[in-house]
This record gives C-alpha cells, structure tokens and sequence, in this order.
C-alpha cells in the first residue's frame, strides 16, 4: 500500500495551474467532469507518477484550505528555486537551515487558493524522503 496522490480543490484553475506550472509541476492529463468537477492530473519533472491533483468545480463554493496543514516538495537547490519562484513573481519565505548546517534548507510559500507548500532541500547522501532513519532509528 502507498500514497499515490493528493487532490486539491481550486478556485481558479487557470491561476493554480500558472502557479504550479512556476513550482515545476506538469500535466499529465485530465478528467474533464467527476463528481468533484474537472480534474487535472500533475507530476513533476523526474518523477514518473502524479503528485498532485487540482479538482474544479466553478460555483463549488469558498476553498478552505484549513484542512490540509501543509505538503513538501523536495528541490535540488533552495537557492535556485526560490530565484526560479521570485522571478516569475511568487513568493517564497527567507530560507532557512532547521539544523543550522549547510546544506539543510527550507522554505514555505502558499498557494492561490491558501494551500501551504514547504520547499524542501536535503543535506548531500540524505534519502528522497523521510524515513525512520530521520528520527534516530
């Protein structure tokens, strides 16, 4: 059993997909009426499946993000990514090191609708994720 995907409900599906396409994310494809309105299908560059879902449904209703505390995405280098982000306009927070080393770096930045994304950048031989091993065992 694994996590395939998280879906998104969005307001403004041509402004999320501008947002995400910035983050690096690309469609895969789409599903044009469920039950939970259009679906768009997104991965990111290297990665074989999909990630991340956007679900519109215009006339759904407000988006309230306050469900979802927030998902990680794993960049090479903090430093380029968030140059990548300011120069196409989106904000990302002052990166930050949590173990003060070198090469730990993180950074928040939110979405259109208020989701909150961490940008992630591992220490050099750390895994591409996060295991039993980040918590001493």
């Amino acid at each position: 059993m694994r996590t395939l995907h998280i879906g998104l409900r969005v307001s403004d599906l041509t402004r999320s997909l501008a947002f995400y396409r910035v983050l690096g994310y690309e469609v895969v494809g789409t599903v044009p009426e469920t039950e939970f309105g259009s679906l768009t299908m997104l991965k990111l560059p290297g990665d074989e499946f999909v990630a991340l879902e956007l679900a519109h449904r215009p006339g759904a209703g407000r988006i309230d993000p306050q469900g979802l505390n927030h998902f990680v995405v794993q960049v090479e280098s903090m430093g380029a990514a968030v140059a990548k982000l300011a120069a196409a306009g989106v904000v990302a927070e002052t990166p930050h090191s949590p173990d003060g080393s070198p090469d730990f770096w993180t950074s928040w930045l939110t979405d259109p609708d208020g989701y909150r994304i961490e940008l992630v950048q591992w220490p050099d031989g750390h895994a591409d994720g996060m295991s039993a091993d980040d918590f001493g065992g």
